[in-house]
């Protein structure tokens, strides 16, 4: 008979496993810092965006810019071992390499303190395989629409 611990282990994917390690170490480094400051958030993503195989460093990285010029005042940081933006301490969106899980396309999400709903039903995550001028600006809306 399995214990649940091994019913569990085995519920999660290595990939999950390791980001869930990933941020448990996230949590630690905050906790050792005290108050994580912009610069240390925009590091410690600028360094796992560095990691990431293209195209994802290239998508991931035209993203942050995207959202720093439409959204200064949220703080960069690592989340699950991936870049996210955070308003007062709370994710609004997040990048997630499609290398880091071995999947077809990235992903940007957002989360539910992120603005953007539109009637009843809404998407909250989109997939990524390049980025095109046109992607750009419904990113830029996105992430604008998402703060405000």
């Amino acid at each position: 008979m399995a214990t649940s611990k091994s019913r569990s282990a085995a519920a999660f994917s290595a990939e999950e496993r390791a980001a869930m390690k990933e941020h448990a170490q996230e949590l630690k480094t905050a906790a050792r810092r005290g108050k994580t400051s912009k610069a240390d958030g925009e590091a410690d993503l600028l360094a796992k965006v560095a990691e990431m195989p293209e195209p994802d460093r290239s998508i991931a990285t035209r993203i942050h810019e995207i959202v720093m010029t439409e959204a200064p005042d949220l703080t960069p940081k690592t989340w699950y071992g991936q870049p996210a933006w955070a308003k007062d301490g709370k994710v609004v969106c997040f990048f997630q390499s499609a290398a880091k899980f071995k999947t077809r396309y990235a992903t940007l999400g957002f989360s539910d303190t992120a603005t953007i709903d539109d009637g009843t039903m809404w998407p909250t995550a989109f997939g990524l395989t390049a980025l095109t001028p046109a992607d750009e600006a419904r990113i830029a809306e996105l992430v604008r629409k998402a703060v405000r």
